[in-house]
C-alpha cells in the first residue's frame, strides 16, 4: 500500500490493527526481552497504551531471553521497513551487530531498560541502574548494622544488571566492616535459589544477600528460610514488582527492593519514537531514577 493511500485510509478511520501498522514506514517495531516477568508485562502494556493514544503503528515481538530469536525479530523489522526499533537486549554484547544493521538500513534504534554495550543508539531509556545499586548498598549497610558478610546473585550478560552490581559494590566499598564474600549467577528463580543455597552453605556467616532482580531476591529469601537463618540474613531485591513489595511488607527476611517504573519507560519509549519519526531531536540518555521500597 502506498503511503498516501495508507494515510488516506487512516484519515477515513479504517480499522487497522497495531501489528498491521508496523509494516509501514511510520511504524515502530519493539523487541522485548521477555513476557515472563511482571516488569516486562507492564512495560509492554504501557507501550501499547501510548501507541494507541498517539495513533502510531506498533508491533511487539518477545525474545523470550533467546538472543537468536531477538536477532531474527530485528531482521524481520528491518525487512518490514519500520521507522524505529525499540529493543531491550537479551545480551548487551550480542545485539550490537543487529543494531548496526538496522542503523545501516536507515532505521533508528532506541534501547529500553537494558543498554547495548558500546553500540550507538538514538536514545536509551532506562532506570539509572548504577544509582539504584548504590541505594541497594546503602540500604544493606543500614539493615545489617554496617558490618558483616554479604553475597550477590548476578546476571552478568545484561548491562543494566552489571551497572546495578557496580553501584552496589561502590556503596559497600565505603563500609570497611562489610565484605562481599560470594557472587554467583542465578538468572531464573530456580537458578537463583540454587545459587543462594550454595553461597549460604559455603559461607554460613552471610548476613545479607543482594538479588539483581526481585525473582533472585525472592528465591534467596526462600533459601534463607530453608537454612533456618531468618534471624541472621537480610535480603534486598531490585525491580519492585508487586510480589516483592508484598514480601517486604510481610517477610522479615526481605527488607527492601529498589523500585523501577516500567510504565514510565514504556510510555517514554513510544513518545521518543514518535519524536524520532517526526524528525525531532531526542536526548541520547533518558535515565529514570528508581525508588526504594521498604516496609510501610
Amino acid at each position: 500500500m502506498a503511503i498516501k493511500t495508507f494515510m488516506a485510509s487512516l484519515a477515513l478511520g479504517t480499522a487497522l490493527t497495531l501489528s498491521a501498522f508496523a509494516a509501514h514506514a511510520d511504524g515502530i517495531g519493539a523487541s522485548l526481552l521477555t513476557q515472563q516477568h511482571p516488569f516486562y508485562i507492564e512495560l509492554a502494556n504501557a507501550m501499547t497504551t501510548e501507541a494507541k493514544a498517539k495513533n502510531v503503528p506498533l508491533e511487539i515481538s518477545i525474545a523470550n531471553q533467546d538472543l537468536n530469536k531477538q536477532l531474527a525479530d530485528v531482521e524481520d523489522f528491518i525487512v518490514k521497513g519500520v521507522s524505529v526499533i525499540v529493543i531491550s537486549p537479551v545480551d548487551s554484547q550480542g545485539v550490537v551487530a543487529a543494531i548496526a544493521k538496522a542503523e545501516k538500513a536507515g532505521i533508528k534504534v532506541i534501547t529500553v531498560d537494558v543498554p547495548a554495550a558500546g553500540a550507538k543508539v538514538t536514545s536509551h531509556i532506562g532506570t539509572d541502574n548504577f544509582t539504584g545499586g548504590v541505594k541497594a548498598g546503602d540500604l544493606m549497610a543500614k539493615e545489617i548494622g554496617d558490618k558483616g558478610n554479604v553475597a550477590i546473585i548476578d546476571y552478568p550478560t545484561v548491562q543494566s544488571v552489571v551497572n546495578r552490581i557496580d553501584g552496589f559494590k561502590k556503596s559497600i566499598s565505603g563500609h570497611p566492616d562489610i565484605k562481599i564474600v560470594a557472587q554467583q549467577t542465578g538468572i531464573t528463580r530456580a537458578e537463583a535459589l540454587a545459587a543462594a543455597q550454595n553461597m549460604l552453605q559455603a559461607n554460613p556467616d552471610i548476613t545479607g544477600i543482594f538479588g539483581f532482580g526481585d525473582d533472585a531476591a525472592l528465591a534467596a529469601a526462600v533459601a534463607v528460610k530453608a537454612a533456618g537463618l531468618e534471624n541472621q540474613v537480610k535480603v534486598i531485591g531490585f525491580d519492585g514488582m508487586e510480589e516483592a513489595r508484598k514480601a517486604v511488607d510481610t517477610n522479615p527476611v526481605m527488607v527492601g527492593v529498589i523500585q523501577q517504573f516500567p510504565d514510565q519507560m514504556g510510555k517514554t519509549a513510544v513518545d521518543t519514537a514518535v519524536k524520532v519519526i517526526a524528525g525531532e531531536e531526542v536526548p541520547a540518555e533518558q535515565p529514570i531514577v528508581p525508588g526504594v521500597y521498604v516496609k510501610k
